[in-house]
């Protein structure tokens, strides 16, 4: 299997070149088959490889070439397939060709049919490059990859100013944390010879806690994943790239790219807990991000919005989960979130293909009986986020808050009141969408309807999958083995080894806290029932007056306008002044102004060029008296 396994990243390669080149010739149906079967195949292969490692327990190395060489530094253009990135692989070529396949129905219409489809191709190609490289290396230019392809995707429908302008957002705020991580590279390579995982860390292992060169490089880190995952400060280009196609929302915003950041250091893991400062940094940013999130969703009215903010917060979770150690538990989550993000996502793609491209949720309502399969669907993956047993939510999530509470009580119990309000805000957007009277206008009731299987099937894999997902991590005291834990245990061995035998809840803390946080996604449940099912209640028009609380959240907290009062126009200022100060009056006024110099010396010294020959021998004499005073001058 090792010697097919560069196949897996080649094949979306292929389908990004054949679709690229054939966009305007070949026929739709080719160009979405072509796109779709070609990450079937590489999931296909992802498949084989999972079972390999997991037969195996051992690691895969696959050395291509050598890349380049400097002296005695070689670096190869190699992969390296674990129990990590193997599950990578799946999520990431399983959940990309559900995509795929749904994307045939969702964009059929669109005159970029085959641009999109070459797109969403080489983004496969780039992600896998990112979980499949054995280096720093090569996984900055996976890294590098997916946010060219998120630019290109977000903006794909660029003749609209405002996603073009939410396209550059993300490319230059991913591009602050990806400085953060290229300068973390360096400091790698100067401090341990080598950007190759085996070689930095098995040294790193042998290095003391809370050295400063290891705080500095996990902080680098960390700032690298803070642009790529959205987390405070760097998050506000998340929710502005919902202004790409709905499967770009899903495969790039909610299963595969946002997560990197988290998959960064799951694999550098050894190395974050050599800085426990770093780790409480990430505690502390990720739950900060996950509530503030969270309160921004309570009041949007964009269904996309919803769950844009939705992502954010759950990301902050998983970082949350990373800070306090939990590195299973929060990996646990990126595979459920996958699953139920995605199938969030791509039914409210459902939602708004059937509501003629209406996002709004104040204009739906009674959507249940016309869109029965999204609804039930959406109505799976609502219960999953929320954390609601049996689904697979409750189980990533439940091991997170478990290990937070471990860590710090007050980080546990605001983690828990953020996952009340997610349970509020996700049953807000279910009720509004799909309960009630239709709000709509007459001409988009009656063109309703349910989409098609290339669309609904999709989302019925991901809601099982959404449904069962949880149970591969089933904790000891609900009669489990936790099998995902198991498998990961090799990837996480040294950072076990450095932290000793953990401390483990006994049993009846553990109902307790499952109780708890159940009981918070449950109450908050009942909440949103009472007010938008039996009160009726539906959110308020923009022009209308909202509570100063209600206001804020609804704008933001006006984020954007800070940043935009804070940072850009100050630099917009300073840019001003540098092109008119420095560069026209400094710059150019002393190019110019030594041109002009010249130009006016000259027209006074083209006057003594008379032609007159005897004018000429008198100047010579002049000049040879001037030269022989000097000398004279010299001498004595």
């Amino acid at each position: 299997m090792d010697k097919y396994i560069w196949l897996i990243p080649l094949l979306p390669l292929a389908g990004f070149i054949i679709n690229g080149l054939g966009r305007n010739a070949l026929p739709k149906n080719l160009i979405g088959a072509i796109g779709s079967l070609l990450v079937l195949v590489s999931f296909g292969l992802s498949v084989a490889t999972f079972f390999q490692i997991k037969a195996s327990g051992v690691p895969v190395n696959v050395n291509l070439f050598e890349w380049f060489s400097v002296g005695n530094v070689k670096v190869p253009f190699a992969f390296l397939i674990d129990q990590l990135s193997s599950i990578m692989l799946l999520i990431i070529t399983g959940v990309g060709f559900l995509i795929h396949l749904y994307s045939i129905g969702y964009m059929h219409h669109d005159k970029g049919f085959g641009k999109f489809f070459a797109y969403l191709n080489l983004f496969v190609f780039f992600m896998l490059l990112l979980v499949m490289g054995s280096n720093y290396l090569v996984m900055f230019i996976g890294w590098e990859g997916v946010g060219l392809c998120s630019y290109l995707l977000i903006g794909f429908w660029f003749n609209n100013p405002s996603y073009a302008d939410a396209a550059k957002k993300a490319f230059v705020m991913n591009r602050i944390g990806d400085l953060g991580f290229l300068i973390a590279v360096f400091l790698i390579f100067n401090t341990f010879g080598s950007i190759s995982f085996a070689d930095v860390f098995t040294k790193a292992a042998t290095m003391h806690s809370g050295d400063s060169t290891i705080l500095l490089i996990t902080l680098l880190l960390f700032v690298g994943a803070t642009g790529k995952s959205a987390q405070i400060p760097l998050f506000t280009w998340l929710p502005d790239a919902m202004a790409g196609p709905t499967p770009v929302s899903a495969l790039i915003h909610a299963a595969t790219m946002v997560t990197a950041g988290i998959y960064m250091i799951a694999r550098s893991n050894i190395l974050f807990t050599l800085a426990p400062v770093t780790l409480e940094v990430i505690s502390i940013v990720g739950l900060a991000t996950a509530t503030f999130a969270a309160l921004i969703a309570l009041t949007q009215t964009d269904i996309k919005k919803v769950l844009a903010y939705s992502t954010v917060s759950q990301l902050g979770y998983m970082f949350l989960g990373l800070g306090v150690g939990a590195y299973t538990g929060a990996f646990f989550h990126v595979l459920t979130h996958a699953f139920f993000k995605a199938l969030l996502f791509l039914g409210a793609g459902s939602v708004i293909h059937g509501m003629s491209n209406e996002q709004d949720m104040r204009k739906m309502g009674g959507l249940k009986g016309k869109l029965p399969v999204t609804f039930y669907t959406m109505l799976i993956g609502t219960i999953a986020i929320a954390g609601i047993p049996p689904f697979s939510g409750f189980f990533s999530k439940d091991e997170i808050l478990a290990h937070t509470f471990e860590h710090s009580t007050t980080l546990y119990v605001i983690g828990v009141i953020t996952a009340g309000f997610t349970s509020f805000y996700m049953f807000r957007m279910l009720f509004l969408t799909f309960f009630g009277k239709f709000r709509g206008t007459h001409d988009q009731e009656h063109h309703l309807h349910e989409s098609p299987a290339t669309m609904t099937i999709p989302l019925i894999v991901l809601a099982v999958l959404s449904m069962i997902g949880g149970m591969i991590g089933v904790p000891e005291v609900l009669g489990g083995h936790h099998e995902l834990g198991t498998f990961l245990a090799p990837v996480f061995e040294a950072s076990a080894k450095l932290t000793g035998e953990a401390h483990h809840l006994s049993h009846s803390t553990e109902w307790i806290l499952m109780g708890v946080s159940v009981g918070a996604a449950v109450i908050a449940l009942l909440y949103a029932y009472t007010k938008y099912i039996s009160g009726k209640h539906v959110p308020a028009a923009d022009t209308e007056d909202r509570h100063i609380l209600s206001n804020l959240s609804y704008n933001k907290f006006y984020v954007d306008e800070l940043y935009d009062f804070l940072i850009r126009r100050p630099l917009d200022a300073l840019s001003v002044f540098f092109y008119k100060v420095v560069d026209l009056l400094g710059i150019d006024g002393l190019v110019n102004g030594l041109g002009k110099s010249s130009i006016e010396a000259s027209k006074g010294l083209r006057l003594l060029q008379t032609g007159n020959v005897g004018f000429y021998i008198f100047m010579m004499v002049i000049g040879i008296v001037a030269v022989l005073l000097y000398g004279y001058t010299l001498i004595n």
